[in-house]
């Protein structure tokens, strides 16, 4: 495997509540990830809680999807990682928009983009000098098959203040929206370590 090559810059972006994930959509180009030689573009962003990936039986608090696809509808997703700690910088700048998103009579409804403004990308563009792949599906319906997953090895960190403000807007069990874990089935896991 080769290093993960991801180019991002800061862009305009909306924030979605899905129902099932709070998303970062971007109006525009964001940037790429080089994987195998190829370059996919980041369309959206969103999380789950805890996270859906473990690490030597380790499960954490948060997961991000970073979810990249290119023109021909091959997709990719660089996943980071977080345990309760520090605040997280990329989510301070987002916090004020998560508080409006969940307010008691918010106007968007569910689904209805709410422009977040330009959003400062640097701070995910770090930690890919050790991570794990595999190609399986995505965690979410319809579960596309053969998406290549880049679950990079540096743990991030949050507050449990804003973990909690990350998943306020989502109703009941969608508060705790991770897929179990999934059997291997034969798939091979690969660690690329500088």
């Amino acid at each position: 495997m080769e290093p993960l090559e991801r180019d991002y810059t800061s862009t305009n972006a909306s924030m979605v509540d899905n129902v099932f994930n709070i998303a970062l959509r971007y109006n525009d180009t964001v940037g790429t990830v080089k994987v195998d030689g190829k370059k996919y573009k980041l369309k959206q962003l969103h999380w789950h809680s805890p996270s859906e990936h473990t690490i030597n039986g380790q499960r954490f608090a948060v997961e991000l999807h970073m979810v990249h696809s290119t023109d021909d509808g091959d997709i990719t997703v660089v996943s980071i990682l977080y345990r309760y700690g520090k605040p997280d910088p990329f989510l301070h700048q987002i916090k004020d928009k998560l508080a409006e998103l969940s307010a008691e009579g918010c106007k968007a409804e569910k689904g209805d983009p709410l422009p977040v403004g330009v959003v400062n990308m640097r701070e995910l563009m770090q930690g890919a000098h050790r991570y794990f792949r595999y190609v399986g599906s995505l965690t979410a319906p319809p579960c596309t098959e053969n998406v290549i997953w880049n679950i990079l090895g540096e743990i991030k960190e949050m507050t449990k203040d804003q973990a909690a403000t990350l998943m306020a807007p989502l109703k009941g069990s969608y508060k705790h929206n991770y897929r179990p874990l999934q059997s291997l089935n034969g798939r091979a896991v690969h660690l690329y370590d500088s």
